[in-house]
């Protein structure tokens, strides 16, 4: 009987679906990315990658790269928004590195959708393929696109964003959640700023309104996120732009910190905050979902990039380790594959809903200008450290360890 290798269909070619191409390419499968953009870009600014990401693309050999490229954050500040004063600072760093086993970046999301598309390897990538339709054959899975093109694939993975097309062939619930903010997001460059401390992260939060400021491009630029309360006036989109006059309007009377950072700014993003509540499920046959196409979640824990890294790891190893297929038998019995998808969302969806969930009022939205100075909002008046530890979990998970237990392919009862 005749052998082949596993041939996956990765839909989007953001930082999760090269991730999981990536992923994929290492288990030996034969892989193609469908991305309907004409060319290979991203758009946004800045974005976190926490430890337990970090740890991943370390082990994929990547360091070096993300060394070059991110900035290893120093220390956590936050600041008082009208007179500057620092109220607060939490060590990161060495410290968080030898707490968590990795260290902890921030990063321009242009420069890690590089690096990851530099470890395509053997996987191919076809641009300008919108796809409008999946139809699952008796042992395969036949994708049809908008140019009139189709293909074939044994798994079709679909990590094509918070408006997947492809989750309509899993499941329909998960409808999208307004947050009531906006961010506002783009970029300054460093030496427009000189007087603020490098390689810290900053966070000014107001009486309505909070800034957020972290260095990328290895210290050459600042990141800054506004997030503001939003009506819902502006368009959901990933891309779209704002206008300056907003961010200045939303952080007038500000400390003059905050003035310079306005002054420097030239051009920016809007991004109304949008999540879905956890889906029930992540996978149907030979389709499966990865990144937020399964779990889009708001930016309050900075950790969209790295669950979607550990989404790629648990997928392949769940495709390609002996209690599932590395290869496919030419016909044969497609029931491990499916098997195999089950098992990566048992064990991937409890975790991201947990994180999913977390992320709307945790992490920087505990801050509150009304909290005693070393205070962040909440039950309690939880210090900074606290807000540290509500995260802890998270920069400290290991999925490849994880990986290592047992899984039921039925999924541990969760609530979710």
């Amino acid at each position: 009987m005749s052998k082949a290798r596993l041939r996956i269909a990765v839909i989007g070619a953001g930082i999760g679906g090269l991730a999981a191409a990536v992923a994929l390419s290492r288990a030996d499968c034969d892989v193609t990315v469908f991305e309907q953009a004409g060319g290979l870009r991203e758009v946004g600014a800045g974005l976190h990658l926490g430890s337990n990401g970090a740890r991943i693309l370390h082990r994929w050999g990547l360091g070096s790269r993300l060394n070059s490229v991110g900035v290893r954050a120093a220390a956590l500040e936050v600041r008082h928004w009208q007179n500057g004063r620092v109220l607060t600072q939490q060590t990161m760093g060495a410290t968080w590195e030898k707490r968590f086993g990795s260290p902890y970046y921030t990063v321009h999301r242009a420069d890690l959708h590089r690096i990851l598309a530099e470890q395509l390897g053997g996987a191919r990538l076809r641009l300008g393929s919108r796809l409008i339709g999946l139809n699952e054959e008796e042992d395969s899975v036949r994708l049809r696109f908008a140019d009139g093109d189709s293909a074939q694939a044994d798994v079709v993975v679909g990590a094509d964003g918070v408006n997947s097309v492809v989750r309509g062939n899993v499941t329909q619930s998960g409808a999208k959640v307004f947050s009531g903010n906006s961010a506002f997001r783009g970029l300054v460059p460093a030496d427009s700023i000189p007087d603020l401390p490098t390689k810290t992260l900053l966070i000014w939060p107001g009486p309505e309104a909070k800034l957020l400021l972290c260095p990328v491009s290895g210290g050459s630029a600042w990141a800054f996120v506004a997030v503001v309360p939003d009506s819902g006036r502006h368009p959901e989109s990933w891309s779209a732009t704002g206008r300056v006059e907003e961010v200045a309007a939303a952080l007038a009377g500000w400390n003059v910190d905050v003035d310079g950072i306005l002054g420097a700014i030239t051009e920016v993003g809007c991004w109304p905050l949008f999540d879905r509540e956890p889906l029930s499920r992540w996978s149907n046959g030979r389709v499966t979902l990865l990144g937020d196409a399964a779990h889009p979640m708001l930016p309050h824990h900075g950790q969209g990039a790295s669950q979607a890294i550990e989404d790629a790891v648990a997928l392949a190893h769940c495709l390609t380790r002996p209690e599932g297929p590395q290869q496919r038998d030419l016909p044969g019995d497609s029931s491990p594959l499916t098997e195999g998808l089950l098992r990566y969302e048992a064990l991937r969806r409890p975790h991201t809903a947990r994180v999913q969930l977390g992320s709307r009022d945790g992490g920087t939205m505990r801050l509150s200008t009304a909290s005693p100075p070393d205070s962040v909002a909440g039950q309690g008046q939880a210090p900074l450290g606290q807000m540290v530890e509500d995260v802890s979990w998270i920069q400290a998970y290991d999925v490849e360890e994880a990986l290592g237990k047992p899984v039921d392919a039925d999924g541990p009862a969760s609530g979710f």
